[in-house]
């Protein structure tokens, strides 16, 4: 047949798309387009943006033929799901049946005021599209038709990363089977840290590993490093993250005991928070905590997406250094694992805190965290209660914040001039 060889699109190209966006709890709108192949990513969240003037929109849904949900995020999604459509129109023309519009389901996030706390947004000055504006039928609201997509608030950068965006510039580190960069995202003006992971997997494990790592956008925390987008290009996925001027703990001498309490107070208020999502962190250890010259403290490279941490450890090979003993065993393991790793990544070399050193708080705080038995360590709540992080939690970042800047200093010193 003749739109076997020309290809979905080009089959398409003169026939009106009608795409029904679904409304959670409030039915649906239908959006007439005369321009379906040509279409932008960027066009449809205009649009949603003016059926859901109240949400945050940064991405969307459609079902596949098992009635999956698949979401997009960029135009390159939009042109598979486009794609699957037109197909599937084209086979419903040939058996004569009626022709169904394409189901969207939006993902609405935080109002704007709430989630974007870290100001980073689509440049939405940009030059206009290649094509003009799709038309938009009546069945729009009246009074969301007279706005110009100029007035419609700015979209959150998260999932609409990409690399052509992005410039890279110094090598920040190495670990954990990647390799991050600071780097500069061309359209916000931000600059980010950016790791970058090569993986040997199928493209069903590169779709399974972006879909748990949506739960990123929805943590909301200022021990959290903040989440911007990932993506994949071929075998290496890219991981946007905020950047941390003072970079990982690992790379730091000796801290004093003043400013390590509140450093572990910022690290359990942290892992608490991701506790209460149900995530464990599975890689607590002092390269994965990152500090800033303003003396903000927060973790990173958490394990929320399992397909993406077992990937990493078939293709590398890590250390265990600060695992629990039930996890090198084998053994089943949970947020007592992660409390484990918490201790250890505070202690000194030797196995045994020396007292005379150390305050007797401190030591009893490591004490509990490495009892052999993990039922035998604290939980969050018996965490945050202990003398240690009492005696520290006085929101003091002014202590951390003139240790960073004084190490680095230090630092640039010793390194010389450029």
């Amino acid at each position: 047949m003749l739109w076997l060889a020309l290809g979905p699109f080009r089959a398409m190209e003169n026939q009106v798309l009608v795409i029904r966006i679904k409304i959670p709890n409030s039915g649906a709108v239908d959006w007439t387009v005369h321009s379906g192949p040509q279409l932008l990513f960027r066009d449809v969240l205009d649009v949603i943006g003016q059926v859901l003037p109240e949400a945050t929109t940064t991405a969307f849904e459609y079902e596949d033929e098992d009635g999956d949900r698949i979401t997009v995020r960029s135009d390159e999604e939009m042109k598979a799901m486009l794609s699957y459509y037109y197909s599937t129109v084209m086979e419903q023309q040939v058996n004569g049946q009626l022709i169904e519009p394409l189901q969207i389901f939006p993902r609405a996030c935080k109002p704007p005021g709430e989630r974007n706390i870290h100001g980073l947004k689509v440049n939405t000055r940009a030059g206009p599209s290649q094509h003009s504006s799709p038309a938009v039928s009546d069945s729009l609201p009246s009074n969301s038709l007279k706005k110009s997509s100029a007035e419609l608030k700015k979209i959150l950068a998260n999932g609409q990363m990409n690399e052509q965006d992005i410039r890279y510039r110094d090598t920040l580190g190495h670990g954990n089977g990647g390799t991050v960069y600071k780097a500069y995202h061309v359209p916000s003006g931000k600059i980010l840290a950016v790791k970058v992971i090569l993986l040997d997997i199928t493209l069903e494990l590169q779709k399974q590993i972006m879909s748990e790592l949506e739960i990123l956008y929805k943590c909301d925390s200022s021990y959290i490093i903040g989440f911007y987008g990932a993506f994949f290009v071929e075998n290496r996925i890219s991981i946007c993250t905020e950047f941390m001027d003072g970079g990982s703990l690992d790379v730091y001498r000796k801290i004093p005991e003043h400013v390590l309490g509140r450093i572990a107070v910022a690290v359990v208020k942290g892992l608490t928070y991701l506790w209460s999502l149900k995530i464990l962190h599975r890689d607590v250890k002092p390269s994965n905590m990152l500090v800033n010259t303003s003396g903000q403290v927060k973790l990173c490279d958490f394990g929320v997406s399992t397909q993406l941490v077992n990937s990493i450890a078939k293709t590398y090979v890590g250390t265990n250094a600060y695992m629990a003993p039930e996890r090198i065993s084998g053994e089943q393991y949970g947020i007592h694992s992660d409390v484990w790793s918490l201790g250890i990544s505070f202690m000194e070399d030797s196995p045994v805190l020396p007292v005379g050193e150390f305050s007797e708080p401190f030591v009893h705080f490591i004490t509990q965290c490495m009892r052999k038995q993990p039922k035998e360590r604290p939980a969050p709540e018996e965490l945050m209660g202990h003398p240690f992080i009492v005696q520290f939690n006085d929101g003091n970042a002014a202590v951390v914040s003139m240790w960073v800047c004084r190490a680095l200093e230090e630092r640039r010193s010793q390194q010389g001039p450029p």
